[in-house]
């Protein structure tokens, strides 16, 4: 039995190595890019698997689940999620603005939808990958190391052709740093990367009159140009961007606002982000001048429609949507990515070196291994055709051996001990051959139609191009100038297939200048006609048109411009309006329905009861219902921000007939279909919450309904006209609620 080894050592020692240890493989081994082909681990090996696979952008589509389960297998042992999600981001055209992946299904949308699970979504990879960053993988382009098991080889960088870093960006978290690059466009970062191999002291400024500034893929207008100067020569920086806004213009003289582009970074949940902020100003009453907002956005794009007041400042309401909105949002730019194996922040002109080196290193090793085939085939070319020129005596050579290695021995070290030749004057000639260890090879292989005229001939014509290969080779390996023309001519055949026109504007905006317009708030007088039609007065007005103003309105509020007034129906709901969105103006202006302000139908409910939030929130409600059913409702229970809110829970069948403010010592008579009446004090209708059904107030056959509900002051005198027989009301026998009833005969 061994003795066991105790090494003490500091607690906080192990700690910080340990730590140190998975900072850096976070760092390196997973969240950070490699600044030669742009890409993190999780897409490399996704990439690379799919090629593998050999899903190729001209073969059928195949499951994601197939590819991410094959890559986490193989390639990458950290999750399913986090490489789908990789695959995804790849394919999305929005986030990208060189998609590397072509997806077939539900990929996500800009809106923040997420991708179908990888089960039903299927995936293959885009020609331009294929193309640009997977191509002669076979030519010992890059370096094979083992796979976290030692049973695979991957490969440690994609042979990236164009700066994969800049034009598709990237984002990650690491641990204690991150990294946020913008995407560019390809064909303007390919002609900035040209002018920097032909003149490597260009400047950054220099650099940005080819290449402007990011080109996202969502457009909008980058506004701070002045800064992009700095950022790109330090590598971190604040891009302020802008969403597109349109004024269109529409019947009536009316417009209304057109967001056609967004901020890249309002990506996913901010576009429902900014819709409930328009909400929120329009709520607060930051603006009126907004009537309706609807996000009509489809796969052809972004169209976000605000629709405004007849003569609505659309100047001031745009720049209000950029000062209050995310509609002007910033892009932290932080160029971090791995460097010679190390995170490092780069200016454009680091990492346009660090690409620059590693074109040169790829096709260096690409015509380096093109060169040792070439000089291989020559090899074995020479040897062929030395051998046709003494094919009867090879014949003589192997029809005299005993075995293959004595005829192999005898090709190449001329040995014809233990050969039977035909003469002495062929043993001569055989003891002068002197082919290499592949020729000699190659020609006992060879097959006799080789010997045909014509087939010698072609050999001859492949024995030249082979010798013109060698020469190009040699000179590209030999001459810088020569491999950089190479380099180019490859950049403008990519610029050429996959180049797409600038979609991001790129320019010095002006500051946006928002002054907020305070409410003042003053006491007016809101008035409704019995059509319907509403509009509010200031109490100057009122005053000196008090006996027109109550002959004409059914309804006259007082109350203030900044309150709300509450509309509730036979249909069980409260719909509200703000006094400030309804007509203000002179005592015989025009009014409107209050339908074009609010959720309420005419045509399908029945207004049963109007009053001002302000003192419906200091009352309690009380409501009577068809099936007899009441209940009382503190009013702060109603004051909710929606158009539209439920005032009462109604049973099958039923609806509302009385809805009003509750004051004291009232009385309630209540009118069935049958002709019975129950006369008891409104005191004693329970208060509930306004989402129960509330209590039976009388009993009613199954037949039987209510038609009216009466309410009154306690000592007070009132009468109706029932069957053409006066009732006096007051006079009926008082008593307690749930009862059935007085009946009236005619």
């Amino acid at each position: 039995m061994s003795e066991e080894t105790i090494i003490k050592t500091e607690y906080s020692d192990v700690m910080q190595k340990s730590y140190i240890d998975y900072a850096m493989s976070v760092i390196v081994a997973r969240a950070l890019p490699d600044v030669r082909d742009g890409l993190k681990p999780v897409q490399r090996r996704t990439l690379y698997d799919m090629h593998e696979l050999g899903i190729r952008s001209d073969r059928p589509y195949r499951k994601c689940a197939r590819i991410v389960g094959d890559t986490m297998g193989k390639y990458h042992p950290h999750g399913d999620s986090s490489i789908y999600e990789a695959l995804v981001v790849m394919s999305q055209d929005f986030k990208k603005g060189l998609p590397l992946v072509d997806g077939h299904g539900n990929f996500g949308s800009i809106e923040g939808d997420g991708a179908a699970a990888m089960r039903y979504t299927e995936a293959r990879l885009q020609k331009v990958s294929e193309e640009t960053l997977l191509a002669d993988l076979d030519k010992d382009i890059v370096n094979f190391v083992p796979n976290f098991d030692e049973t695979e080889k991957e490969p440690s960088v994609l042979p990236a052709r164009i700066p994969n870093l800049l034009v598709n960006g990237a984002e990650g978290i690491a641990v204690g740093m991150s990294t946020s690059i913008p995407p560019h466009n390809l064909g303007e970062t390919i002609d900035a990367l040209k002018t920097y191999m032909k003149n490597p002291k260009v400047t950054v400024e220099e650099l940005l009159k080819i290449m402007p500034g990011p080109d996202f893929p969502t457009g909008g207008i980058v506004v701070n140009k002045d800064e992009l100067t700095e950022i790109y020569r330090t590598g971190s920086g604040k891009i302020k961007v802008r969403g597109r806004v349109q004024v269109e213009k529409l019947k009536g003289g009316r417009e209304q606002l057109v967001i056609t582009e967004i901020p890249y970074p309002m990506i996913g949940m901010g576009i429902g982000k900014f819709l409930n902020d328009v909400g929120a100003l329009v709520e607060s009453k930051k603006t009126t001048d907004i009537i309706d907002i609807t996000n009509q956005s489809s796969k052809e794009g972004i169209r976000i429609v605000l629709e405004l007041r007849k003569g609505a400042d659309t100047e001031q309401l745009t720049n209000m949507l950029y000062k209050k909105t995310r509609l002007e949002d910033t892009f932290g730019v932080n160029m971090l990515a791995v460097a010679d194996g190390r995170p490092e922040t780069l200016g454009l002109l680091q990492i346009f070196d660090h690409v620059v080196d590693f074109q040169f290193e790829l096709n260096t090793r690409k015509y380096q291994t093109l060169l040792n085939k070439e000089l291989d085939k020559k090899e074995i070319q020479e040897g062929l055709i030395k051998a046709c020129d003494v094919i009867d005596l090879i014949i003589e050579v192997l029809r005299g051996s005993r075995d293959l290695k004595m005829a192999k021995a005898c090709l190449m070290s001329g040995q014809t001990e233990g050969i039977q030749f035909k003469s002495e004057r062929s043993k001569k000639q055989a003891a002068k051959l002197h082919f290499t260890e592949r020729q000699a090879s190659a020609i006992l292989e060879m097959r006799l139609y080789r010997l045909i005229g014509l087939e010698i001939e072609a050999l001859m014509k492949e024995h030249e191009a082979t010798m013109k290969n060698i020469a190009r080779y040699s000179e590209l390996l030999n001459n810088y100038d020569e491999m950089a023309r190479v380099i180019i001519k490859e950049l403008d055949k990519f610029k050429k297939a996959y180049a797409v026109p600038r979609k991001t504007v790129i320019e010095n905006g002006k500051e946006v200048v928002f002054v907020e317009k305070k409410i003042e708030e003053m006491p007016v007088v809101f008035l409704m006609d019995r059509f319907g039609y509403c509009r509010t007065i200031d109490m100057p007005t009122y005053e000196r048109n008090k006996e027109a103003a109550e002959s004409e309105s059914v309804h006259v509020i007082f109350c203030k411009n900044t309150d709300r007034i509450c509309v509730f129906t036979n249909g069980g709901r409260m719909h509200t309006v703000k006094v400030l969105d309804l007509p203000f103006g002179k005592f015989r202006d025009k009014a409107f329905p209050i339908d074009n302000y609010s959720n309420f139908d005419s045509r399908q409910e029945q207004m049963l009861c109007v009053v001002s939030m302000e003192e419906l929130t200091a009352k309690k409600l009380l409501l009577v219902t068809k099936q007899g059913m009441s209940k009382t409702v503190d009013g702060k229970e109603y004051d909710v921000r929606t158009r539209t809110s439920m005032a009462t829970k109604l049973n099958e069948g039923d609806e509302v007939l009385l809805v009003q403010l509750q004051e004291e010592n009232m009385q309630l008579v209540l009118q069935s279909e049958d002709g019975y009446f129950l006369r008891f004090s409104a005191d004693e209708i329970p208060e509930k919450k306004k989402a129960a059904v509330g209590v039976r107030a009388m009993k009613l056959s199954d037949t039987d309904r209510l038609t009216g509900v009466h309410m009154f002051e306690k000592g007070t005198e009132q009468f109706i006209q029932y069957k053409e027989k006066e009732v006096a009301l007051h006079k009926l026998k008082l008593a307690a609620r749930d009862q059935k009833g007085t009946k009236i005969r005619v």
